[in-house]
């Protein structure tokens, strides 16, 4: 079952309605209802983006991760979901204008949920700045180094970008669910 963990973003909707239209089961909390005992139930989370800083998001999105790595669950971090990623392993973020629009990546590296480049849409004031040692670096655009990240040969991605805003970001997210 896939937890979608609703961080507050305002595309959040378009993630759970392309969800609903690919015919994957999902339920969705957020980090203020989510019964963090329950984590064992889920064998795929996604972590939407956010609108504010939050101290109760951040650990437990930073849990879940942890939940994540130690039992090798599938995790998909959406723009604020991939810098708590880095962020919980020892990366850092930095504050940047915000980016916002379309933008094309580049992938680096074969990996499982996407190839060569993809149309994207961007939206945040922060990004990755440093990749801690076991995130390695997927993707990059003109503007972003850290476009897709993955923790090492796990099932643990980040997008800097929102997948859920265009239809190579959908077809990203599919290729997560289905792995």
């Amino acid at each position: 079952m896939l937890l979608v963990v609703d961080n507050g973003s305002i595309f959040t909707k378009n993630l759970i309605n392309f969800l609903i239209k690919k015919n994957i089961t999902f339920e969705e909390q957020t980090p203020h209802s989510l019964n963090l005992n329950s984590l064992g139930n889920y064998d795929c989370f996604i972590l939407s983006g956010r609108r504010k800083n939050e101290k109760k998001i951040n650990e437990v999105n930073s849990k879940i991760i942890k939940h994540c790595i130690q039992n090798n669950v599938k995790l998909l971090g959406i723009c604020y979901g991939a810098e708590i990623l880095a962020l919980t392993l020892g990366g850092t973020i930095r504050k940047t204008s915000l980016k916002k629009g379309n933008e094309t990546i580049q992938t680096l590296t074969s990996n499982p949920i996407c190839n060569n480049s993809l149309d994207v849409f961007e939206s945040h004031g922060f990004e990755i700045s440093k990749l801690p040692g076991v995130l390695v670096p997927l993707a990059k655009s003109q503007h972003c180094k850290y476009e897709i990240i993955q923790y090492e040969k796990k099932p643990i991605f980040g997008t800097q970008f929102h997948p859920e805003m265009s239809q190579d970001g959908n077809d990203l997210i599919e290729k997560f669910c289905l792995l």
